[in-house]
């Protein structure tokens, strides 16, 4: 074996044809029709049950509001919508009509829409009815944004339920290339500004193909329930892509994944397949009312978003006889690309690359390193985006030709697995979303009583990373557990909570460069 970590280590990837004229929405849909799957339920969301033949129907009826609406092929609409029918109905609606979708987190700040609509120049919003407040503010004072159509409700005149009472049904899908732009996901920067990541058609089935039925082993009898919710690159997979690839049933959940909420699904519902994410699996672990092995029904258990730690690993293998297939993805890859596999797993790595991806290591100069030393990984692959838009310059930095820059660092170990070795950049991954240190620490120094701010990751007993912050007070202000309370309440006010720092300590000064840089790496220590 070389001492290089070489640049392919997968095995050849099955043969998948996909045709140059190609509609990733009509071919999810029709293949179940042809396939005499239109009785199935396709979905199961907390307000009923929807057949194959339900999707079909509501999404050709949606892309028929969008042609009544003026909305054209290549022309984009945001999706800010929970996890409900509503979500898969405006997707491939979209999709088949042409129309790119951008699926965005339903946890942002106004500001964070705001800019999304803008950067986008999006037509139209369709949100559901909870997070309508947060939208309506911005008809008229974003330049593109003409309406906004509300998810959930059959309340209001742009109720997306009545609409698509009102439309027709069927629907000639529009004419699209393999290589189209298809939809957006919104992926932060390390500056806090997200950035526009651009996917075609054909990534969405490749997926599914290279990932879901070999190394997840998804087949029609399967029922999958994502905790990761369908705006992540990892949840459009789980609770989208992959049950329609092979004619499964997805259950979709409105709401926070909280153990108990995450329990309820799994009593009920009795999937095969669960999908989340390590905070989560750790918070169900330590919660008293975790099932028995013999209340589910579970078959196997994935992880992506973040390293799943080795403790965490064992104990849910133990508990459930079942272990959690670890791996890592992202929203430039679409889904996962490293991987455990059944049979092979390694607790505390992220497996070995799924077949159809090659990654290489590399150190700051681009150069092969030596086996068992850490370099960032690159990865190719069919499914990597085409660019983020308006955003030429990091366009070029993280797409290298057949080559994507991940911005983590892995080492591989002797017998091909890798693990997990930080960031090469100050992202922190927290729940398996990227926070910006810069973001939070903009949101402190914004306090009147924070003259400095320095943000760092920080293990908490499951060894998962969570911010903590380190503060220097403005004169004459004292650090009290007053204050430190004041102070996070005012970040979760001012960006969306779950980037608000689990800890705060309060120093006298921050060590810094001779050119007056924050030296995190010494926070870290």
């Amino acid at each position: 074996m070389s001492d290089l970590s070489t640049a392919d280590h997968s095995v050849s990837p099955p043969v998948i044809d996909i045709p140059r004229c190609y509609n990733a929405a009509h071919d999810l849909i029709e293949r179940n029709l042809l396939a005499g799957r239109k009785d199935k339920p396709a979905f199961i969301d907390d307000n009923g049950v929807y057949t194959y033949a339900d999707v079909a129907h509501r999404t050709s009826a949606f892309a028929n509001v969008l042609r009544q609406l003026g909305v054209v092929a290549e022309q984009r609409i945001l999706l800010c919508i929970h996890d409900t029918i509503d979500f898969p109905t405006a997707f491939l609606g979209a999709i088949k009509a042409g129309v790119v979708p951008i699926a965005v987190n339903t946890l942002l700040t106004q500001g964070d829409y705001e800019y999304m609509l803008t950067d986008s120049a999006a037509k139209i919003a369709v949100v559901s009815a909870a997070l309508l407040p947060l939208f309506q503010p911005l008809l008229g004072k974003v330049p593109t944004l003409e309406r906004i159509l509300v998810a959930g409700s059959n309340q209001v005149p742009d109720g997306l339920t009545p609409l698509l009472k009102q439309a027709n049904g069927d629907f000639h899908v529009v004419a699209t290339s393999s290589d189209t732009p298809c939809f957006w996901l919104y992926s932060s920067g390390s500056t806090g500004a997200p950035k526009g990541t651009v996917h075609v058609h054909s990534s969405l089935i490749q997926t599914a193909e290279l990932y879901a039925r070999p190394i997840l082993g998804i087949n029609e009898n399967d029922v999958i329930f994502s905790a990761a919710k369908l705006f992540f690159a990892y949840g459009l997979g789980n609770g989208l892509t992959f049950p329609m690839a092979v004619g499964a049933t997805a259950v979709l959940m409105a709401e926070r994944p909280t153990p108990a909420a995450v329990f309820a699904r799994l009593r009920q519902h009795q999937p095969s397949i669960f999908c989340g994410v390590p905070t989560l699996y750790a918070s169900m672990l330590a919660n008293p009312d975790l099932p028995a092995r013999d209340e589910l029904n579970l078959r196997r258990c994935i992880s992506a978003g973040e390293a799943l730690p080795e403790e965490i690993g064992k104990r849910w293998s133990k508990h459930f006889g079942l272990d959690i297939l670890d791996g890592i993805g992202s929203t430039e890859m679409l889904h996962i690309f490293l991987s455990n596999r059944t049979g092979a797993v390694r607790h505390g790595t992220t497996g070995k690359p799924v077949p159809g991806y090659a990654v290489r290591l590399v150190d700051e100069e681009g150069k092969p390193v030596l086996r068992g030393e850490p370099g960032e990984l690159h990865i190719s692959g069919p499914t990597s985006a085409t660019l983020y838009w308006n955003n030429r310059e990091k366009s070029r930095s993280t797409f290298l030709g057949d080559w994507t820059r991940s911005g983590d660092k892995y080492h591989e170990d002797e017998d091909g697995y890798f693990i997990y070795a930080g960031r090469s950049d100050d992202m922190l991954k927290v729940s398996g979303i990227y926070v910006s240190p810069i973001e939070v620490e903009s949101a402190l120094i914004d306090h009147p009583a924070v003259l400095e701010a320095a943000v760092v990751g920080k293990e908490d007993d499951d060894k998962l990373i969570k911010p903590i912050a380190f503060i220097v007070l403005k004169p004459g202000i004292h650090a009290s557990p007053e204050l430190e309370a004041e102070l996070k309440a005012h970040v979760k006010a001012c960006l969306a909570p779950y980037k608000y720092p689990r800890w705060m300590k309060f120093v006298d000064e921050l060590p810094k460069t001779a050119t007056g840089k924050i030296q995190r790496f010494k926070l870290r220590a």
